[in-house]
């Protein structure tokens, strides 16, 4: 069982003793310190945060928890019940809220549970704040509300519905009417979480003709929850079955989105950046942004629409300081997770749904040959452990020292361009290990770059 402190919030697994899981005890004082943080810096007399959850089956019992400490705090919440990473920050700002708490583990299985912590913003703390955060959670500087000056709980459950009006109005009339005349057929696979409600409702405003496949929201994951080839046989065995246009998979918190062709096939969802940005770009220029780990397709379409692609370290935080830094008009990871700062800086596979659907009307043309248009790349992604007394910084160094004449990026680790591929290294912040991931132009040159790499790295500790 473990217990993860970030500065972007408190993950862990539910049971065991405290301070080695995701306890009461801890989910008490993670929420306090992240409230204590709000009234040192929020300068009101009442203090509002939103917050929801995913289906997890502990996911009642812990916002019970957290916001019951909040009102303790005397900070007032509005309860969205089950939602959605990006509804609830979407809420954040039409609340006018103070801050804001997501109860999801993301991809993580059942046994997880999370508070992600958000600014007034709606998005994720910076390092600075959530250091301090952190720095409350060690100690007792806690100071609980007297019984006249407790917080208030409102209930709203009509924010999924405000967040999918938000997303609809970012597309023009004439598109969404021409969506709802293609009445795409789509099968939707929302691992038995809050994506089974949003997906669904937003796809039956654009007129689909919607095959559901684990959309009941109970928290009984059917399959590893992560959106990955290996997980996704049956949705993509739904889509051929039922002869649908294409799939729709999500993850439990639906800030991630992946795809899958009319054939059954992966999309592949370093690709849904990709087509997201391939459709903005067309209707207006910008600059875009994606972590190092991300697919170069997302840089040849950038050079396709003659506008500039920038790099960011990997994390969703880091993104959306990257975008703001050069004005990007979409950004995001290749982990399915699309960022479309007209409507908000987060990950919003609601949002990657929608211009998904608006670029395959525009271009009249199946999922398949969609993703056949764009430029073909392929991953691999392993993992060392590092034997005892090999430093990861000293490895990097010396890769760094060897590869002194290619490109090189260390905004997060170490990324090496070589003309047809890359590979970039990054060490782990919890374990003793380094990840390599690669990417060349096809999957025998990536996997043979990759175990390249680990020879080398092996052969350090010679």
């Amino acid at each position: 069982m473990a217990l993860i402190k970030s500065i972007s919030g408190f993950r862990g697994t539910i049971g065991g003793v405290p301070e080695d899981n995701l306890t009461p005890i801890d989910t008490v004082k993670f929420a306090a310190a992240y409230g204590t943080w709000l009234k040192t810096n929020v300068h009101k007399d009442r203090i509002k945060v939103v917050v929801g959850r995913d289906a997890r089956i502990s996911g009642e019992m812990v916002q019970n928890l957290v916001q019951y400490t909040l009102v303790g705090l005397g900070i007032d919440v509005v309860d969205l019940g089950l939602s959605t990473t990006p509804t609830v920050e979407v809420a954040v700002t039409m609340e006018q809220a103070d801050g804001g708490i997501i109860l999801t583990a993301s991809h993580n299985p059942k046994q997880w549970n999370a508070l992600k912590l958000l600014n007034n913003k709606g998005e994720f703390l910076n390092a600075q704040d959530g250091e301090e955060v952190l720095r409350l959670a060690a100690s007792n500087e806690v100071t609980f509300a007297e019984v006249d000056k407790l917080g208030d709980i409102t209930h709203n459950n009509i924010y999924i519905q405000r967040h999918i009006d938000a997303v609809l109005s970012l597309l023009p009339l004439a598109t969404i009417e021409a969506i709802r005349k293609r009445k795409f057929k789509v099968a939707v696979d929302a691992v038995n979480s809050t994506g089974g409600i949003a997906i669904p409702l937003l796809l039956e405003r654009l007129g689909a003709d919607i095959v559901t496949l684990y959309c009941e929201p109970n928290g009984h994951f059917p399959h590893n929850p992560e959106p990955l080839k290996e997980h996704l046989a049956d949705i993509c065995a739904k889509v051929v079955e039922t002869q649908a246009d294409l799939g729709i998979v999500v993850d439990p918190d639906v800030d991630r989105l992946a795809l899958i062709t009319e054939k059954g096939e992966m999309f592949g969802e370093e690709y849904t950046l990709v087509a997201c940005a391939d459709y903005i770009l067309s209707k207006q220029k910008g600059n875009v942004v994606s972590n190092l780990s991300s697919s170069r397709a997302l840089r040849d379409i950038a050079e396709k629409h003659g506008v500039q692609y920038s790099a960011a370290a990997v994390g969703e935080v880091n993104v959306v300081t990257k975008m703001k830094e050069v004005n990007a008009v979409i950004g995001g990871e290749g982990n399915g997770g699309v960022i479309f700062p007209e409507l908000h800086y987060g990950r919003d596979a609601l949002v990657g749904v929608a211009l998904f659907l608006s670029l395959l009307v525009e271009k009249g043309i199946a999922v398949s040959a969609l993703r056949k248009s764009y430029p073909a790349y392929f991953m691999s992604k392993n993992k060392i452990l590092l034997s005892s007394g090999l430093n990861p910084d000293k490895v990097l160094a010396a890769m760094k020292e060897k590869y002194t004449n290619e490109q090189i990026s260390t905004i997060d680790g170490l990324k090496i361009d070589f003309p047809q591929s890359w590979v970039h290294l990054r060490k782990s912040n919890t374990e003793p290990i380094i990840r390599i991931y690669t990417e060349a132009k096809s999957q025998v040159a990536a996997d043979e770059l990759a175990e390249k790499f680990l020879e080398e790295i092996k052969q350090l500790a010679n």
